[in-house]
């Protein structure tokens, strides 16, 4: 079965880091591009970071670009997404997704890991 498993969030102070972790299982990973959504309370789902099946191209949100990495280890079938300079507007459930490129509704999404940025 299809599975996706995040870890590393928790409470951070401002302008902390924090590097969250998923790991896959049940597919073929090298194969699915990467994304890291989250989704903040009252707010809509929001995509902060993509990786390509190939690792050779990755995108950001305007909002954490520069601080925030997105990274891949095929050979641990596993996504990170390194968290620099926090702010408490990153505060959010950070979800892990993996996407098929040309097939259709192949898509897993992980459980989520709470972020919380706060003095």
């Amino acid at each position: 079965q299809e599975q996706l498993v995040e870890s590393g969030g928790g409470l951070v102070q401002p302008g902390g880091s924090l590097r969250l972790s998923c790991v896959a299982s049940g597919f073929t990973f090298s194969r699915y591009s990467l994304n890291w959504y989250r989704q903040a309370p009252g707010k809509e789902r929001e995509l902060v970071a993509t990786m390509s099946s190939a690792g050779d191209r990755s995108n950001y949100v305007h909002s954490v670009k520069g601080r925030f990495t997105i990274s891949r280890d095929n050979a641990k079938n596993a996504v990170y997404l390194q968290m620099n300079s926090l702010k408490p507007e990153d505060t959010a459930v950070y979800y892990c997704n993996a996407r098929h490129p040309t097939i259709l509704g192949s898509v897993f999404w992980g459980q989520g890991t709470q972020v919380t940025v706060s003095s």
